[in-house]
């Protein structure tokens, strides 16, 4: 399936220079950009399978005898154009999408530091380079991976067969860190020095990863930016229930699994992925498709327990992190807060996440006035939008970050730094109703990349934005070679790894400060609730094998 959105020019004979380079599946020509950088774009690296097959684990890549000239084609995996049509991307939407993007600085330099990025969109839509990271690669000497997954039912529809196990896009994952490992060195990089980075839904992802038995020894750092392998929206509490409700918004209307199963296998791209953009707005905080906790199944499982469990058990591998969020990551939900405020008013159990369960209604009722008394004082108004902020941080991004990294203290993993992004300039929006301007969902991520989502800047950048960029890169430039964003030596002021109590953390601002405690109260709040009512995410239930009928 082939679909054109938004068809830009591009020309192959404004690059002045080239390089070839060998991999596994044969050689691939990459041309110089003008930035100081050799970029290989489109490099297949594993195969989706197609037909009733299309949710499987990926297959290899083809080998090829030919020289593949790795220009930019704008390949997406298939996902609803909502969100391209918006920033005016330039793509190719395709089955055929697993393709990577290598960023490999002009030196003669090898064994260089690899860092490869998994992309946010929600687990729904994005791509690849939805950010790049051009400057970052040229400045530091890294060579930077980019890459596509499959998204939304496409990657993380979950039944528990056969045909249909889970986490297809969570094993495309692996299968692009699987190649990386195979084939970095021969575009200078170390395959013993990669660190996997991700913002937002890749945030989640790659907080994931170091948790899967899949991708041990693939990495060793992780870089997870505003989302964590603990939130409701990470992982899917009920896989069934979300295939079943997405089948009804796609008007299917058996209320039987089999049936359900053969119509997500032969059913059209199109109609697979029309309805997902809808599901950024669901006032429970999930949006259906997202990584699963697998049943065995005759593939390799990428996930087989929830993370708060694996977390527990500390069986992992313990990397280094840097790890956090900036501080109103809830601002993405401003947009819908005068459709929301008198709901919330109104029926606040709506909008709690559904990893908290509950033995009554009444319970769940009692449960959602003591959450709605504590940020709102038992009423949302126009005069508490920042607590609306605050409420959402907390649900989507803050407490899943916090609540695992106390799991991972208590696992013995003492190498996590903590930070709050917090800078702001005078061109940030300030929040609805209010004077006050706060850092919104990645910004970090946005420092570190070469400008906005999807190359859209609406003003340039000012000199003091232009600075902050430099002090965040010169961080994760450090993570990256080191497994510090403050080594000894450094300019900057210390920055030991967070301890009890969520301290120290650093912020994220001109001039750096390092404090104490991120968030407590709010953190202990959510403890307390998550420690009576939380539901552990389960593998696909009550699945009936066709030879079993």
């Amino acid at each position: 399936m082939w679909s054109r959105v938004f068809i830009l020019c591009a020309c192959v004979c404004a690059y002045s220079e080239s390089r070839v380079v060998f991999t596994a599946q044969g050689p691939v020509k990459g041309y110089q950009d003008g930035s100081g950088l050799y970029v290989f774009y489109n490099i297949p690296y594993a195969r989706p399978p197609t037909g009733i097959d299309r949710f499987k684990a990926p297959l290899p890549a083809s080998n090829r005898s030919y020289v593949l000239e790795a220009i930019n084609k704008g390949i997406v995996c298939p996902q609803s154009t909502e969100l391209l049509s918006m920033y005016n991307q330039t793509v190719t939407i395709t089955e055929d999408c697993l393709i990577a993007n290598i960023f490999v600085p002009d030196t003669k330099k090898t064994n260089l530091p690899v860092i490869v990025y998994v992309h946010g969109g929600g687990f729904i839509v994005g791509h690849g380079n939805f950010l790049t990271y051009k400057q970052f690669a040229k400045t530091n000497n890294i060579i930077v991976v980019t890459f596509n997954y499959r998204l939304g039912a496409h990657g993380f529809l979950c039944m528990g067969t056969d045909d249909i196990p889970g986490n297809a896009g969570m094993k495309d994952q692996v299968a692009l860190l699987r190649w990386v490992k195979e084939n970095i060195a021969n575009f200078g990089g170390d395959y013993d020095d990669v660190t996997i980075a991700g913002y937002s839904a890749g945030s989640v992802a790659v907080d994931l990863l170091m948790l899967s038995d899949m991708a041990k020894g693939l990495f060793n750092k992780v870089i997870p930016e505003s989302g964590a392998n603990t939130a409701a929206w990470g992982v899917q509490t009920d896989p069934i229930k979300n295939a079943k409700e997405y089948g009804k918004i796609l008007n299917f209307t058996m209320d039987d699994v089999n049936s359900l199963e053969e119509f997500y296998k032969t059913v059209s791209y199109e109609i697979l992925t029309s309805k997902q953009f809808d599901l950024f707005s669901r006032p429970d905080s999930t949006l259906l498709f997202s990584p699963c906790v697998e049943r065995n199944t005759d593939g390799e499982e990428f996930l087989t327990d929830s993370p708060v469990n694996i977390l527990k058990s500390g069986r992992y591998n313990k990397v280094p992190m840097l790890y956090g969020f900036s501080n109103m990551e809830g601002l993405l939900r401003t947009t819908l807060f005068e459709e929301w405020k008198n709901k919330m008013n109104e029926n606040f159990t709506e909008f709690l996440p559904p990893d908290l369960q509950f033995n009554s209604e009444e319970e769940k009722k009692t449960v959602a006035n003591k959450i709605k008394e504590f940020y709102f004082g038992g009423k949302v108004t126009d005069e508490n939008t920042l607590s609306y902020v605050d409420f959402f941080s907390d649900v989507l991004f803050t407490y899943s970050t916090l609540r695992s990294i106390r799991l991972h203290l208590d696992a013995g993993h003492d190498k996590i730094y903590l930070y709050e992004y917090d800078f702001v300039y005078d061109d940030v929006p300030v929040v609805l109703h209010t004077n006050v301007r706060g850092a919104t969902h990645c910004s970090q991520s946005v420092d570190v990349g070469d400008g906005n989502f999807a190359h859209v800047d609406v003003k340039p950048f000012p000199p003091e934005a232009r600075e902050m960029k430099k002090i965040v890169r010169e961080l994760w430039n450090n993570f990256v070679k080191t497994g510090q964003p403050v080594p000894q030596g450094s300019n900057f002021p210390s920055w030991p790894p967070v301890g009890n109590d969520w301290s120290p953390h650093m912020e994220l601002n001109n001039p750096l400060q390092l404090k104490g405690s991120l968030l407590k109260e709010r953190a202990l709040f959510w403890d307390e609730i998550y420690e009576q009512h939380y539901r552990h995410p389960a593998p696909p239930q009550n699945i009936v094998k066709r030879f079993e009928l």
